[in-house]
This record gives C-alpha cells, structure tokens and sequence, in this order.
C-alpha cells in the first residue's frame, strides 16, 4: 500500500509532468528509492501506468505499461506531433553545442547564458544564418531578424515548454531541464524503430507538450 505522503507525486506525475533533480528536486530523490518507486508502481498499476527513466536515469515520468490498440493510437498520434517541432530542437541543441564547444549535446542540469550566445552568434555569421533559421521555424515562432531577439524568443519558448528554468529572473541565464534528456531519450527510440505501432513495451510520455 502506498504511504499518504507520496500521494501528491503521484498526482504531479499524472498531471503528466516530467520530474528531474532540476524541476523538483524532492520528488527526484523519492523516486530514486526502490521501496518508494515499488509503491507509486504499484498504486499505478491499475492505471496501466509505470514510472520509466531515461537511460542516464536523469528524468522520470509516466509511460504505459500495457500497449493495447487504443494506446497505440495514441503513440502514433504522439510521434507524429513530435516529428513536427523535433527538428528544430535537435538544430538548436546542436547549435548550442558548437556555440559552446562542448563534446556532447546539452543535458540536464546545464547552464545556458543567453548573453554568450547572442554574442558568439553576432560575431559569426555562419552561426548567425544558423540561428536565424531555427527562430523562424514555427515551434519558435520569431518573426525578427535580430540576433537578440531571436535567442530571447527561444529561450521564452524553452521556458515556457519546460526544457529550462529560470531560477533568477534578474539574469537571463537558463538552467536545462530533465525533459531535454527525455527528448534526447525519444530521438534514439525513433531512430532505432523503423515503424509504429510499437510492437514492445516503450516508455514514451503521453501527450507530451513540445
């Protein structure tokens, strides 16, 4: 029987939100114990739902435990919302990783500076057409030709799609959700199947809001 003082764990996992050490640290912890997951697994079980990780175990959230016909038809309807707004994010977190230099995409916990990249971004032009691009793609919406407004656009739409915080709103720098890990997550998934339906047991969000 699950103890009263994960009820409201539960009910933010079924509000269909994703939960990492960045979003919510204490439900983070609780998860990350075996007797505390067995219980939430359990009460969810009636639900057809299970709480699955990423591989790096860096996000959680709900994903069906049983595919039936119905939630096939879901997933189908899901991915293919997905397909529309996944490539720019993947232009974008790549651009971030050249802006940056980093050896690998962004992932949760990372600090992204907007300053920085507006900056990097006006002084490159290759890196300018690039961005330019991606701001204008429909997921990000922007409809200006300037360097700043453009990052400024993006990062609001990151924020207000929960792939960032902003835990000082007198700086503009962002700190990465888990949910860019779980999108990194969905890419591999959709790379390695060839076709939907799904014939085995995946772990994809339902109705996950990009």
């Amino acid at each position: 029987m699950m103890q009263r003082e994960y009820g409201p764990l539960v009910e933010y996992l079924l509000q269909g939100n994703f939960i990492c050490a960045i979003t919510h640290e204490t439900y983070f912890r609780q998860l990350e114990r075996p007797e505390v997951l067995e219980q939430v697994d359990a009460y969810l079980a009636p639900l057809n739902r299970y709480v699955a990780f990423n591989e790096e175990g860096t996000v959680a959230y709900l994903a069906w435990r049983q595919l039936n016909d119905a939630v096939r038809g879901a997933l189908q309807r899901h991915i293919s919302q997905v397909h529309q707004s996944l490539l720019p994010m993947l232009e974008w977190m790549l651009l971030v990783q050249e802006v940056e230099g980093r050896d690998a995409l962004i992932t949760a916990g990372d600090v992204l500076k907007q300053a920085e990249m507006i900056q990097r971004c006006e002084d490159n032009p290759s890196l300018r057409e690039r961005l330019s691009k991606i701001a204008q793609d429909k997921f990000f919406n922007s409809a200006s030709q300037d360097v700043t407004l453009q990052v400024r656009q993006i990062f609001r739409r990151l924020l207000d799609h929960g792939y960032v915080i902003q835990p000082n709103r007198e700086r503009h720098n962002m700190v990465v959700t888990g949910k860019m890990d779980y999108l990194v997550e969905l890419v591999r998934f959709l790379k390695d199947e060839e076709q939907i339906p799904v014939e085995e047991e995946i772990a994809v969000q339902e109705d996950m809001p990009l």
